[in-house]
């Protein structure tokens, strides 16, 4: 059997090395138009940062190695431009020549590529591979670079403009949405551009990048407002679209996504090829189809597709949850699933929870904070999680990755069973009490009430003590100490809403219990005073 991989890196790299394992006799050869194979691309921003240091640390494997090791023909340099789905052949542009090669099993893992607007220019740069890293390292220190401004604010930009900084260079980052981190909520990507501004870095949002042009002292970069600003570099981290016009020219079918059509065995419209990788359309949290660049998601496709072509039955690649996490200097922000921005725009109807947990047992030296939030269904089903904090965040947001890949519900992050020890976890863990708190919300044990639903003429019951209000309060709210609600219930009128705010929620919890068994209506702010901040920081409360 004679199988030809268009693309390396994950998608592709990874589908050769499996399909060696499973049949010694194929003949396997890899196509790749760049000059590496197999690259550490979610390593390059900490290349730029000197985190990891020397260019063979960034190549995961070389043309040689997978011939020594695994017998694939790796032929580098050399783009595939057409594919001929009936005669099982493809073409192929390398340096010196045009050739054909012919199939028995063709893999499509062509990757994505980085948008750019049509913005480039002399010292414009995207980060999509070791070349492109490569080339940035070397401009900033032959120009000696002071300056960049890195245009877009995701995971790569975020990442980038981390790694410039620690260089010690001056760093903008503009992102063209209202908000960094889109993956994440308002009120969670909050605290990553804080930590990104505490660090130095300036962070414009709602401000893209129109256009650039190469001056004297750099680069003169127009902004979506109008405005300009010079630069010594600018990087493009704008996000990317897959490279499915091969697949497309070819006649195989695309998503309406842009994606290339696969079905739950990564195979293609054509019953000889296969697909992997970012280039291909997956199946998201809410059941519908998106895309979803990763290299988690394009191993475990890789992965399928060569246990398919080997005669097996492997569906594991397309159903893609998006579990992703970002560093920013010391803080980690995670996420899975669907943020609440996704499930309003599909109009699926979801409740949520708040909860900031100390990251181990609050009596066990150094313990701190974190943010969290659950979404989920009325029915309990788990539809995503997003958190940020200085530790252990990504370790919930895993757990709740694994129990949605199971179909789990709130009920299931409340029964988990996860290790304790005071160094590194509570005895009700974070994932537990999101459980515990959406159980109540279910139940009907603690109604519930968010930030952003506050009225003016809301009556909020704060049973903080008093030394805590001296870092701010809701407006309007009045002050009765938990301790010393159920002596003052004759102050709290029986005849309007009650909203009880404390620092997070938990106090809130136990004041509404006491006010509904008192013959209140009462209802508990999700988050408490904690939440209310961080929404009215992003801007979601006026």
């Amino acid at each position: 059997m004679k199988v030809l991989i268009v693309g390396g890196v994950a998608g592709g790299a990874g589908a050769a090395t499996r399909l060696r394992r499973l049949d010694e006799s194929a003949d396997i050869i890899i196509f790749e138009r760049g000059k590496h194979v197999s690259y550490a691309n979610c390593g390059l921003p900490y290349y730029l940062g000197g985190e990891i240091k020397g260019e063979e640390n960034l190549t995961v494997a070389t043309p040689a190695f997978l011939k020594k090791r695994f017998n694939i023909d790796v032929r580098v340099n050399s783009e595939v431009v057409a594919i001929d789905l009936k005669a099982r052949k493809i073409s192929v542009r390398s340096a010196d020549r045009e050739y054909a090669e012919s199939y028995d099993k063709l893999v499509l893992a062509p990757g994505a590529k980085a948008n750019t607007f049509g913005i480039s220019g002399d010292g414009v740069f995207t980060l999509k591979d070791v070349t492109d890293t490569l080339s940035i390292d070397a401009y900033i220190a032959s120009k000696e670079v002071t300056e960049v401004l890195v245009a877009g604010g995701g995971f790569i930009g975020t990442e980038t403009a981390e790694n410039l900084a620690k260089r010690g260079i001056k760093v903008t980052l503009a992102e063209f949405g209202q908000q960094i981190m889109p993956p994440l909520d308002p009120e969670i990507a909050i605290m990553v551009q804080e930590e990104l501004e505490a660090n130095g870095i300036k962070v414009l949002t709602g401000m893209g990048i129109k256009s650039v042009k190469n001056v004297d002292d750099g680069i003169e970069a127009e902004f979506t407002d109008s405005s300009r600003a010079r630069f010594g570099a600018v990087v493009l981290a704008m996000g990317v679209k897959p490279e499915s016009a091969l697949a497309e020219k070819a006649g195989l079918k695309i998503s309406p996504t842009g994606g290339i059509a696969t079905d739950d065995y990564m195979l293609t419209s054509d019953e000889n090829v296969y697909a992997a990788g970012d280039a291909v359309a997956v199946i998201g949290a809410d059941g519908t189809e998106t895309l979803v660049p990763l290299a988690g998601p394009a191993n475990r496709q890789a992965r399928s597709v060569a246990t398919n072509i080997a005669g097996g039955k492997d569906s594991n690649g397309r159903r893609v949850f998006g579990a992703s996490v970002v560093k920013a200097f010391s803080l980690t922000a995670a996420c899975v699933g669907k943020n609440e921005k996704q499930l309003k725009a599909a109009g699926v109807k979801y409740l949520k929870a708040y909860a900031f947990p100390m990251s181990h047992a609050g009596y066990y030296p150094g313990a701190k904070q974190m943010a969290l939030k659950l979404l989920f269904a009325p029915d309990g089903k788990v539809l995503g999680a997003e958190g940020a904090g200085k530790e252990f965040v990504e370790k919930q947001i895993d757990v709740i990755s694994a129990v949605m890949k199971f179909g789990g519900t709130v009920n299931d992050l409340a029964e988990l069973e996860l290790c304790y020890a005071p160094p590194f976890n509570s005895a009700k863990s974070p994932v537990n009490m999101l459980g515990f708190i959406a159980q109540n919300i279910l139940t009907g044990l603690c109604p519930t009430v968010y930030p952003e639903e506050l009225t003016e003429d809301a009556f909020v019951l704060d049973v903080r003590n008093p030394s805590e209000l001296a870092s701010g309060r809701i407006p309007g709210s009045v002050n009765v100490p938990l301790d010393e609600l159920r002596s003052n219930l004759y102050k709290i009128p029986k005849n309007r809403k009650i909203i009880v705010s404390c620092a997070v929620g938990l106090r809130g919890y136990l004041g509404v219990r006491i006010l509904k068994q008192a013959g209140f209506d009462a209802y508990n702010l999700s988050g408490g005073f904690k939440a209310y901040t961080l929404l009215k920081k992003a801007g979601k409360i006026r």
